[in-house]
């Protein structure tokens, strides 16, 4: 039996065509070629298809398909040598703080195991920075905290809305602390984890009401300006929560 370009036989195809032509080509290619490799459709191992190949299913230009394939390589999912063709490499080599990479991984993540990494990463350097924000917030930083959970408390019956300013409380303690790489780090890993139900589950208004009771502790020991006791508030309210959120029977809890 003929063998693909995979060097798998017997399969229906991986990659198809897709059903409406995006208008940024290269970008589409690179997703769709992410998620493919992500997912394992298209295994570590394995060569991608040929450059014509991949210009035929897609639709496009070689200079398209060199594009897509350079940007694959910038994310450490493919390794391309001139006569042995291009090569996925295994997922140690892969830049998850890339969004594109980041993003496929977070919604193929069926047993939690990256989401519960990400969980345990953001408790560390939020609690971080809730301690350097209880040392350097000015006054308006405060305020502007403050302010914050009035509205937390005014939107816990109507949980969208609730998430939205959630986010804009955690955002604007992280911006108090003046720690602009950790924050950058947090705002990647929280916007593609929010893109998946896995991380978000079904908050109704009893969950919005335990976590907003969370938040005024972090306030509070923010506005005591006690460092230590802000750190371990938001370590707990980030585990906690996540622990609410969790899909039970799958993979093990945070810790």
């Amino acid at each position: 039996m003929a063998k693909d370009s995979t060097g798998r036989t017997g399969e229906p195809p991986v990659l198809k065509p897709w059903p409406k032509r995006p208008a940024r080509l290269a970008q589409a290619v690179t997703e769709t070629l992410t998620d493919s490799i992500v997912s394992g459709a298209i295994p570590p191992g394995s060569i991608l298809p040929v450059e014509p190949e991949l210009c035929e299913t897609f639709g496009v230009s070689r200079i398209t398909v060199r594009e897509a394939v350079k940007s694959l390589e910038a994310k450490g999912l493919v390794l391309a040598r001139q006569g042995y063709g291009t090569t996925v490499t295994p997922p140690e080599e892969w830049n998850l703080l890339d969004p594109v990479v980041l993003a496929a991984t977070v919604q193929h993540d069926d047993q939690l195991v990256v989401l519960d990494q990400l969980v345990d990463i953001r408790s560390t350097l939020e609690a971080q920075m809730t301690a350097q924000a209880a040392e350097l917030a000015t006054d308006e930083d405060l305020r502007d905290i403050e302010r914050l959970l009035v509205r937390l408390d005014e939107e816990t019956a109507v949980p969208a809305r609730f998430i939205e300013t959630d986010v804009a409380f955690h955002d604007r303690i992280m911006q108090a602390s003046h720690n602009r790489l950790g924050r950058s780090i947090i705002r990647i890993l929280h916007a593609q984890a929010r893109t998946t139900f896995l991380y978000n589950g079904t908050p109704d208004a009893t969950a919005c009401e335990r976590a907003n009771v969370e938040h005024r502790a972090v306030a509070e020991r923010l506005l005591a300006r006690d460092s230590e006791g802000a750190a371990r508030a938001m370590a707990a309210h980030i585990t906690t929560a996540w622990n609410r959120r969790r899909v039970p029977n799958v993979g093990s809890p945070a810790s």
